[in-house]
């Protein structure tokens, strides 16, 4: 099991301190808090400093309180492209996951030398993943059951100056979109899985993670055909372990090839201690 981390040389994103199921974090010029349900431990900086914050999510009344001046969405730049950060009321989510920062820069090394080609992004959100797999050379098929979503990531790819790189932005149910692939006769070299503990598909689908994964990943697997180069699966689910997926992934993809599985997490500005973050599972050639 390995431990990942935040590329250090990204200094717009930065966890300055969590504790108390909090986590206060830079975004930008912009500092903010927000639950965080695996930080138990007591916080290392003072109440005081905690109250620097732009911005606090409520909980309670699901949505954000701004200090005057402080911005709605703002711009951030991670290897060449642009995202906007949001605080959008109804979600603590700023429309980008920094801990993910280990795998996009995976991805891109992984088609820069030529490896991936083709890649299918599942349950793609706002499309880092995507991005940096369009801007490093690959053709790029990104999914989502969120509207909003997918219109902040093509906003993004404009913001990026990517309009001519080949992202498709699919609307659809993550299995049975895979399954009309297959059909299809479509192929591709790479998946990316991000999938959530719970939700609803376009037209109101039930996903439950623990109820869809198995067969969702050996769909996947059919779809990268003979020759599959890489299969990347993420989960936050705090039931779950790096360990299960390690299991999932080998039982699905068989005993060639190279598997690596442990746990994202972020360094703290204010400590010595990491916050882990989700769980993952990287299976290569």
């Amino acid at each position: 099991m390995q431990i990942e981390v935040l590329n250090q040389s990204w200094s717009e994103y930065a966890l300055i301190d969590s504790g108390n199921r909090l986590k206060f974090e830079k975004f930008g010029p912009i500092r903010v808090v927000r639950s965080e349900p695996k930080a138990w431990w007591k916080p290392t900086l003072s109440k005081e400093e905690w109250d620097q914050a732009d911005a606090t999510f409520d909980d309670s009344a699901n949505k954000w309180k701004r200090k005057k001046g402080c911005p709605f969405s703002w711009k951030m730049v991670y290897r060449g492209i642009t995202f906007e950060a949001k605080l959008t009321d109804g979600s603590k989510h700023l429309g980008i996951f920094p801990e993910q920062s280990p795998h996009w820069d995976f991805i891109h090394e992984q088609i820069e030398t030529g490896t991936v080609k083709t890649l299918l992004n599942l349950f793609g959100y706002t499309g880092a993943a995507s991005l940096v797999a369009a801007k490093a050379g690959a053709k790029v098929t990104h999914l989502d059951a969120s509207k909003p979503a997918i219109a902040w990531g093509r906003s993004n790819q404009e913001l990026s100056q990517l309009s001519e790189r080949p992202i498709r932005w699919i609307l659809d149910d993550a299995l049975k979109f895979v399954q009309r692939e297959k059909r299809r006769g479509r192929t591709y070299d790479a998946i990316c899985l991000d999938p959530p503990s719970f939700g609803r598909g376009p037209k109101n689908e039930l996903w439950k993670v623990e109820d869809s994964i198995v067969e969702l990943l050996k769909a996947c697997h059919s779809l990268m055909g003979d020759q599959p180069k890489m299969l990347l699966l993420t989960m936050y689910n705090l039931e779950a372990s790096s360990l299960m997926l390690e299991a999932l992934v080998k039982d699905v993809m068989g005993k060639k090839g190279h598997l690596q599985f442990g746990e994202l997490a972020l360094n703290h500005k204010s400590g010595s201690h990491q916050l882990p973050l989700s769980l993952f599972a990287r299976w290569t050639a």
